[in-house]
């Protein structure tokens, strides 16, 4: 590839004509045009594009039309597809770290989250876990904290929680198994019909924007807050190593700041539009609660101990797990200072 990028870009100074675009298919974990997630890998492709003049376009496929949406890691992989967009959580039972670097239970928002993955050594450290499986993680997008779930009964304290039925993603479910919750991972796609037909009895998936897209306020009660299981999380373009290595270093590093844009976006376009839509759910009728303290007390101690026994059983999630806690530890200093009491009424 390198060889041939040389000679095209030769053809095309002597000649005057464009460099023929490599185009990718890129199988998404979720369904094509989906509210923020979705539309942030389209505005992925557009910023590669726009960076690497035409001569990298991505063709951006829904979840199911080229592979079912949790096999897109693997189909990356083997090579397959050239190429995934995801949300890295889904790939913890693959790449332990891919759990905690998809999203931390009680960890960092999306700001230092984004720091702690860009700066301070968090992609060096879970790219070493995707590299025995031949593939490219590229973190381009931050989720904005998420709310705590749908559900169709009242969580008024931990026992509520014993029994539910309920999908969620990433390490929050490992932290529900220990609070008695059944917990299963479902793509995005088929939760509607899933919580309609009282399969689970409880769902999270992500903003309001994107719960919006997919009808939750038509079939449930309860709209919980705060997204403890993800105060931030990312998503990723993965690439086979092999299809990376043949781009030329200008092309990567192209890449790479198209990728940097598409955070910039996602920081920028999450804030402002949930709270109209949140609004739009009350007016439907659904009730927007917090998690009781109690609650969230005995959520926060078994995130503890799930991420202390998943560093104990996986060296690069403990590598991990310590570098998160030593980059917070270190903002810590500084955003504590910048703390400003609320004003006195």
């Amino acid at each position: 590839m390198k060889m041939k990028t040389t000679v095209l870009a030769a053809v095309a100074a002597i000649t005057g004509l464009p460099v023929q675009a490599q185009n990718l298919d890129v199988a998404s974990t979720f369904p094509k045009n989906l509210a923020f997630l979705g539309e942030g890998a389209e505005v992925l492709a557009k910023n590669i594009e726009t960076a690497t003049g035409g001569k990298v376009t991505l063709e951006v496929h829904g979840a199911g039309d080229l592979v079912p949406a949790l096999e897109v890691l693997n189909q990356v992989s083997t090579g397959a597809i050239p190429a995934g967009w995801d949300y890295v959580g889904y790939w913890g039972g693959t790449i332990p770290v891919a759990s905690l670097a998809g999203s931390m239970p009680f960890g960092p928002g999306p700001d230092l989250f984004t720091g702690w993955m860009w700066e301070g050594g968090g992609m060096e450290i879970v790219q070493k876990a995707y590299d025995p499986l031949n593939v490219k993680l590229l973190p381009c997008h931050v989720t904005a904290p998420e709310p705590g779930g749908w559900f169709n009964k009242e969580i008024n304290s931990v026992e509520d929680l014993e029994g539910l039925s309920m999908r969620i993603s990433g390490m929050g479910g490992q932290v529900l198994d220990k609070l008695g919750v059944s917990t299963q991972l479902i793509p995005g796609g088929e939760l509607y019909v899933a919580l309609e037909r009282g399969r689970i009895d409880a769902t999270e998936f992500s903003l309001p924007v994107v719960d919006k897209a997919l009808g939750f306020a038509e079939i449930a009660d309860y709209y919980y807050f705060p997204g403890w299981h993800q105060p931030a999380s990312w998503n990723s373009l993965i690439m086979n190593m092999d299809v990376w290595n043949d781009f030329d270093e200008q092309t990567q590093d192209q890449i790479m700041l198209a990728c940097q844009a598409t955070v910039t976006w996602s920081l920028a376009a999450a804030p402002e539009p949930q709270g109209e839509v949140i609004e739009e759910f009350r007016a439907q009728g659904v009730e927007t609660k917090r998690f009781p303290d109690d609650v969230l007390h005995a959520l926060r101690k078994a995130s503890k101990e799930v991420l202390e026994e998943q560093a104990a059983e996986d060296e690069i999630f403990a590598e991990a797990y310590q570098s998160i806690q030593d980059y917070l530890a270190k903002a810590e200093i500084w955003t504590s200072l910048q703390e400003i009491p609320d004003p006195v009424e």
